[in-house]
């Protein structure tokens, strides 16, 4: 594949050692913006484009891109060899948007490979460090720092905000990939419904769980965000068309006049917020689980209604989720084929380019890592003939009755669907823990807290979407915010979950938490 010249970025070397100083304020310009990333590796590329001088509801904002999102003027690799230096000819639909309501656009983030991953591990860019230090470790010399995971797959996008290289991010969540960042790097980070934010110009994972999410250090941005980018595209087959988001207005302003408030809410009185019993697995550190009740109490102080729920189908979602999402990027994925798209390499002896699978095989082994190679034969085989039926088609059933568990809980009717029946003593929104601990670290030879755990690929990988994917296979928005610190001294996040559509509801909530914690 022959790379388009790119005019105005510039490539970022792999990480170094060093450690980004202290951050007081948005980097102005491209060296500042390559300095705070020098050490933590959330950037792939930099804009050498100066800030607009236009108008816009944006106007002022600095926001970084995540690598699988379309950019005509910045490199779209996905953090993959098979995408090495590629441009896209267009801007997705976000980024047009972003730029049109005067957003500057400061560069692209590392990601795991094609999205694919919990810890941002799987990138040909290196690993993403995330920019936390634990008030313990103030005082110990750079080299002897913790370097711990910034979480996956938009771990470039949360670090980039944590480390105040921009006012925000892009990401995209498909089982978590945005919550997951943004409770490891203390940032807040917005899953959105699926179908309100455009995937057009998004290169897909798994195509009916992929949602564009939003990361800032604060609600207030994040919602300013939403507001510009949330709207009809009738380019993306998937977007919710303009009668279903009139249709979920008087779902969100039921509790707004109590919670949207620039000062303390007065009260919260009327707002029932569930927590549901599935969410404390054992594998969760119990720390999490104290941060949580401070909340829990604090919300209740403010006279919001604390109510215990069950979702049965909450047990079976990882395994679910891994099947579907396998499987729907064993299709997409099927492009980068080193014909249409991709790298492409020079057949090894014996071979004949008169073979198309010789072709193809050769070129991708080449181009995709092992992540993305196992999930793209897990997911071709559980299309196969012979699996079908015991897997993708039970994962799909898991996943419909998840939705009806939700639709049981929440108040407000789903609008999705022909006669929804929301029970009259359901809840506003759910809260729960966003992770099952803080963030592991990255290096075997490293100590830390609770005995040293490391992001090291392995089962535990998997495990750490355990608490965001049931969200995901129902299409919800969940909001992911920073309240405390765990025992290792590491952030901590809980997420707002709410019903299809009820976004701002969600975000207004998560202001509140925001506010009171």
């Amino acid at each position: 594949m022959r790379p388009k010249p790119v005019a105005h970025f510039r490539r970022l070397p792999r990480n170094s050692r060093k450690t980004s100083s202290s951050v007081l304020h948005t980097p102005s310009d491209s060296s500042d913006v390559e300095a705070l990333n020098a050490g933590i590796n959330a950037l792939t590329s930099v804009s050498s484009e100066r800030r607009s001088r236009g108008h816009g509801q944006l106007q002022g904002l600095s926001i970084a891109v995540k690598d699988n999102i379309c950019t005509s003027s910045l490199p779209t690799t996905c953090s993959s060899a098979m995408l090495h230096q590629y441009q896209s000819p267009f801007n997705a639909t976000v980024v047009r948007l972003l730029r049109d309501a005067g957003a500057h656009i400061v560069g692209k983030t590392n990601c795991d490979e094609f999205g694919m991953g919990s810890l941002n591990l799987n990138s040909i860019h290196g690993a993403v460090v995330n920019p936390f230090q634990a008030q313990t470790t103030s005082n110990v010399p750079p080299t002897q720092t913790e370097r711990r995971s910034a979480g996956g797959s938009s771990g470039g996008s949360a670090a980039s905000v944590a480390a105040g290289i921009c006012d925000a991010a892009l990401g995209t969540d498909t089982g978590g990939s945005v919550r997951l960042p943004a409770s490891y790097c203390g940032v807040v980070g917005l899953k959105p419904s699926y179908g309100i934010i455009s995937r057009w110009g998004v290169v897909s994972f798994a195509d009916s769980l992929d949602c564009v999410g939003i990361l800032s250090k604060s609600v207030s941005t994040v919602k300013r965000v939403f507001d510009a980018v949330a709207v009809y595209d009738p380019r993306d087959p998937t977007a919710a068309t303009p009668d279903l988001r009139e249709k979920t207005r008087p779902l969100n302003s039921s509790f707004l006049p109590v919670t949207a408030s620039t000062h303390q809410p007065r009260s919260l009185e009327g707002l029932r917020i569930g927590v549901p019993l599935e969410y404390f697995p054992s594998e969760l550190d119990p720390s999490l689980v104290n941060v949580l009740r401070a909340v829990l109490r604090r919300l209740g102080e403010a006279g919001a209604t604390l109510t215990s729920v069950t979702v049965p189908a909450t047990q079976y979602t990882l395994s679910a989720y891994y099947v579907i999402a396998s499987a729907e990027a064993s299709s997409n994925l099927a492009r980068f084929d080193s014909v249409r798209y991709g790298l492409r390499t020079a057949t090894l002896p014996g071979a004949t380019i008169s073979k198309s699978s010789d072709v193809f095989a050769y070129s991708r082994s080449a181009g995709l890592g092992k992540e993305v190679q196992k999930r793209i034969l897990l997911g071709t085989y559980a299309l196969t003939a012979d699996a079908f039926d015991n897997y993708f088609l039970q994962a799909q059933r898991i996943r419909l009755h998840v939705r009806r568990d939700f639709d049981r809980v929440f108040r407000h009717p789903c609008v999705l669907l022909a006669e929804p029946h929301p029970p009259r003593d359901g809840v506003d929104v759910l809260l729960h823990p966003s992770a099952i601990r803080t963030a592991p670290l990255l290096d075997r030879g490293e100590h830390g807290s609770r005995g040293g755990d490391k992001a090291v690929p392995g089962l535990s990988e998997y495990l750490q979407d355990i608490m965001t994917v049931p969200a995901s296979l129902a299409g919800l928005p969940a909001l992911s915010v920073p309240v405390g610190k765990g025992a290792d001294g590491w952030p901590v996040g809980v997420s707002v979950v709410g019903q299809w559509g009820c976004d701002d509801l969600v975000m207004c909530v998560g202001k509140a938490i925001e506010e009171l914690c």
